[in-house]
């Protein structure tokens, strides 16, 4: 199966760079191009995308703004947002608006294609530390930041669902939270299913942004 990818950026050679490395790959076609929001929304109404290659900062209509149109629509392609993350403090709130992830914007080949491949098969976090280092950082901005747990949703999950939850903010993969918790890795699955099942979320990005926002976690990784 051929994975469709768009490029959304406002640098023209940043974008030819990406395609070049796409388009030596068999399992990828770039098959949309936009330099701003306004226009990634265009070209979507008329062509199929599985992945979105979303930059931050772009004129008319910014990434994170794009990002939430987008995954407000039925069957949204994924979208991984790219950024320089020292410059971009949007990235925290694009990962809100529904992105599945988010790239370095000089992310070393191999890595941005073994993430598109990651999102596209469902698979949401693509750089569990890295996450964690962003979501560090930005924790101290959100409106719970520092505060006792205070989503009423939280109350539904066992102990053992909140100690993955944990694990997950922190940016523990499943294999490292069965190692941590002494559980299979089907186990501990099948506790992160049931986790976005009873809190409603999509998948393991708004799980790390919700205990975040509760307080669950706090900056410094720790819960």
């Amino acid at each position: 199966m051929t994975i469709r990818v768009m490029l959304v950026d406002d640098q023209v050679l940043l974008r030819t760079g990406f395609r070049m490395v796409l388009a030596a790959q068999p399992d990828m076609e770039v098959v949309g191009e936009a330099g701003d929001g306004v226009e990634a929304l265009q070209v979507l109404r008329s062509t199929a995308v599985d992945v979105v290659l979303m930059d931050v900062r772009m004129p008319k209509l910014d990434g994170v703004e794009t990002t939430r149109r987008i995954c407000s629509e039925p069957d949204p392609p994924k979208v991984l947002i790219l950024t320089t993350f020292d410059l971009d403090e949007y990235a925290f709130s694009g990962l809100k608006a529904g992105a599945s992830g988010f790239m370095l914007k000089d992310v070393p080949p191999g890595e941005l294609l073994t993430a598109i491949r990651s999102v596209h098969s469902g698979d949401a976090v693509v750089a569990p530390s890295t996450t964690r280092r962003l979501l560090d950082r930005f924790a101290p901005m959100l409106p719970s930041a520092g505060r006792e747990p205070q989503h009423k949703e939280l109350e539904r999950l066992t102990d053992r669902e909140r100690e993955v939850m944990v694990l997950v903010a922190q940016g523990l993969s499943n294999g490292e939270i069965a190692a941590r918790l002494v559980l299979s890795e089907a186990t501990v699955k099948t506790h992160v299913g049931r986790i976005l099942t009873k809190l409603g979320l999509r998948d393991r990005v708004q799980v790390v942004v919700l205990a975040y926002e509760t307080g669950l976690v706090r900056a410094g990784g720790r819960g």
